[in-house]
């Protein structure tokens, strides 16, 4: 059975956004995009630099997908996620350009619960605050 693991930048007073810089995620008029890679310290970044070592397969919402497959694509060998399938749940339509994109439509929690049977490397959940609602209300 395959472990799911949630991943996400949360500050005290509940904001959940993506943490990179300027253009990565402006929803909800928010305007302190990049707001915690620059107060990153060593513990955060050894931190990260496990979570972002591969074997893991990518379990995503749709916005979050829509974030990570506009930029790491595009990062060529420093694509943690090259190797990884990127699982999307979402009922509308997936840009599936992303080398191993995996839609996943209908009921996400009976869908996730299959998938966390198979055989694979750990589901990371990158964002996705809809996602893990939807997960956590289940």
């Amino acid at each position: 059975m395959r472990k799911l693991n949630v991943l996400t930048f949360l500050t005290l007073d509940g904001v959940m956004q993506a943490p990179g810089g300027k253009g990565e995620d402006s929803s909800g008029n928010f305007n302190l995009e990049g707001w915690s890679v620059p107060h990153f310290d060593d513990v955060i970044a050894e931190e990260m630099r496990k979570q972002m070592t591969p074997p893991f397969d990518l379990l995503l919402g749709r916005k979050t997908f829509d974030i990570f497959a506009s930029h790491w694509p595009e990062q060529g060998e420093d694509d943690p996620f090259k190797n990884s399938n990127k699982y999307v749940v979402s009922n509308g339509s997936v840009n599936m350009d992303w080398e191993g994109t995996i839609q996943i439509k209908g009921d996400p929690v009976t869908e996730i619960k299959k998938l966390k049977k198979q055989d694979g490397p750990v589901l990371q959940v990158h964002g996705s605050s809809n996602l893990i609602q939807t997960l956590l209300e289940k």
